[in-house]
């Protein structure tokens, strides 16, 4: 990028040309920098070796840049390079805060030499002088911090990449050292295997509202605070509706992971439910299936949002299994299926605990229908809701009767 620069002014001040006090590059860049070691507090965590190297190469720069722009209000062909240096410095992690306290502390040398000899006098002239090292410290910032961006971007959508095929390969069975060494990314021995299902955002079903771009914005809520808690250590392929996170055995325990799920939650704006086993690395594909499953069972019995083991639904989990015992369950509330109001009576009575007053109640009926309503289902299924045997058979059919119809 060249070109003329705006409105020339007068470049002298008390005689002299007002950019004589930064004519000699080096020496003006090596007080900067020695200034930027003992006086910006962020610089002094830099390497030695980039102070004298990147750090001076870029005082340089700016140094001629301003010269340029100041003795022939042109812009110098030296950006490209500031903006190479200023990527350079995103993909090794150097803060941009510390390039920016850098730039506005070279400024205040540069203005300090420049003007240490000003009179009052002089005040139009230094006044315009002060104008046009705004448009070079604006014209430096912003080329800096383009550029640092940019490259910024590319780094994290890289390590996006990288996470997202190592968590693949491990869900899968293909991870091996090389890949995540070329990820630059750790595995752990043990990992929790959280499967996650997010609930739709409410706003998703307003009226003249983008559903997908409420899904994808709760959906960063919750990856950026998954990032946050778990110091970039967790891996995880996650949709608008959920998926699976790996995070290392070591980093959390059971109690640190309910907590997370429900400070995702928060963070997300929605409910989340979440069932985790853990597992060896080498078994992740086969406790991931089992996970899902859990998380499944969690969903179709409607747990509220939270972390489930398979300690809270192991009863249900079993039942809900695949084969001639649960298809034999499902089929003892058959003969009620003409019947609704006996199926409603049934499900509100469990969950009154077997109160025949307070289930009365619920349903605006007298106690006395629901022991008719429940003796008439004892004639129906052969099995009676008042004997602690037959209890338990009708109320393991419901749950297979609700998994079934999920």
């Amino acid at each position: 990028m060249s070109g003329k620069s705006p409105n020339p002014i007068d470049r002298t001040v008390t005689g002299r040309v007002f950019t004589s006090p930064l004519r000699d590059v080096w020496s003006v860049s090596r007080t900067m920098v020695s200034r930027f070691a003992e006086e910006v507090a962020t610089c002094r965590t830099l390497p030695a070796e980039a102070l004298r190297g990147d750090v001076s190469v870029v005082t340089r720069l700016c140094l001629q840049l301003a010269l340029s722009m100041y003795d022939d209000d042109t812009v110098p062909e030296t950006l490209p390079r500031l903006e190479e240096v200023a990527a350079q410095w995103a993909r090794e992690g150097i803060p941009l805060d510390i390039i920016e306290q850098a730039v506005h502390e070279g400024f205040r040398i540069g203005a300090d030499l420049v003007h240490a000899r000003a009179t009052p006098a002089e005040f139009e002239s230094v006044r315009d002088h002060a104008r046009r090292q705004l448009d070079v410290l604006e014209l430096i910032t912003v080329t800096l911090t383009r550029a640092y961006i940019r490259e910024l971007r590319s780094v994290v959508s890289e390590h996006h990449t990288a996470v997202h095929t190592l968590t693949s390969a491990l869900l899968s069975g293909h991870a091996d050292a090389a890949m995540a060494r070329h990820g630059g990314i750790g595995v752990a021995d043990r990992y929790h295997v959280v499967a996650v299902a997010i609930s739709p955002h409410p706003e998703q079903r307003a009226p003249g509202v983008d559903a997908d771009v409420v899904a994808r914005r709760t959906l960063r809520r919750a990856q950026s605070h998954l990032a946050t808690e778990c110091g970039g250590t967790a891996l995880s392929l996650l949709s608008v509706t959920g998926g699976t996170m790996l995070i290392p055995e070591q980093s959390m325990t059971d109690g640190e992971l309910d907590r997370l799920i429900e400070s995702m939650s928060a963070a997300a704006q929605v409910p989340i439910v979440a069932a985790v086993l853990t597992a060896a690395t080498d078994d992740i594909p086969h406790i991931a299936r089992q996970v899902h499953e859990l998380l499944d069972t969690a969903q179709n019995l409607g747990c509220r949002s939270g972390l489930y083991r398979t300690a809270d639904v192991a009863l249900e989990y079993q039942i809900t299994r695949p084969g001639p015992g649960r298809e034999q369950l499902r089929a003892v509330l058959d003969p009620l299926d003409d019947h609704p109001e006996l199926l409603r009576t049934l499900r509100c009575h469990l969950d009154n605990n077997l109160d025949r007053q307070r289930t009365a109640r619920m349903l605006h009926i007298h106690t006395n229908t629901v022991d008719y309503r429940l003796k008439r289902i004892a004639h129906l299924t052969g099995y009676d809701p008042t004997r602690a045997d037959d209890l338990w058979c009708l109320i393991s059919a419901l749950v297979v009767r609700g998994y079934a119809r999920t």
